[in-house]
């Protein structure tokens, strides 16, 4: 598989984010300061609802802004098969004869994305697969929750 092509459609993806949520956060911004929103009685919270809500959109427009500099700054390097995961690699798991593949990445995990027609989850080290996963090498199995008790997993490929 290309990491490449994975990297550029990741950061091109949070780019499409960020300026949705710059975009969001200009807007909420512009609704707490115009004349329209001034307080008419002590309860009139118009203004002051649209200022934190632009806040909290501005937070995690600078939120996504880190995570493109990180997966720019992160090295787009292959994974030999006897090496440990870290951050930057791609692991394939297996269950019951179901893949699943997943890129362990610097920041925003959650992300489904599509490369040569392979489904690829972005997932971090904060989450409970991705701490799991860390350190692992093929063969080693995985166990995790799920909703029909647990799952355990085999890692069959490493990039």
């Amino acid at each position: 598989m290309d990491k490449f092509a994975l990297f550029q459609a990741i950061v091109a993806r949070l780019e499409t984010e960020l300026a949705l949520q710059t975009e969001a956060a200009h807007a909420s911004r512009s609704e707490a300061t115009d004349v329209d929103s001034r307080a008419e009685g002590k309860f009139d919270m118009r203004g002051q609802s649209a200022a934190y809500l632009a806040s909290g959109q501005a937070r995690l427009a600078g939120e996504i802004a880190e995570a493109i500099a990180a997966y720019r700054a992160l090295p787009c390097r292959p994974f030999q098969q006897d090496e440990a995961l870290a951050v930057g690699a791609l692991a394939t798991l297996e269950t019951r004869g179901r893949r699943s593949v997943y890129f362990l990445g610097p920041a925003r995990g959650g992300l489904d994305l599509e490369i040569e027609g392979i489904p690829i989850t972005v997932i971090t080290v904060a989450s409970s697969l991705g701490r799991s996963l860390l350190g692992r090498r093929i063969g080693e199995t995985v166990t995790l929750p799920s909703r029909g008790g647990p799952s355990t997993q085999v890692i069959t490929h490493i990039e």
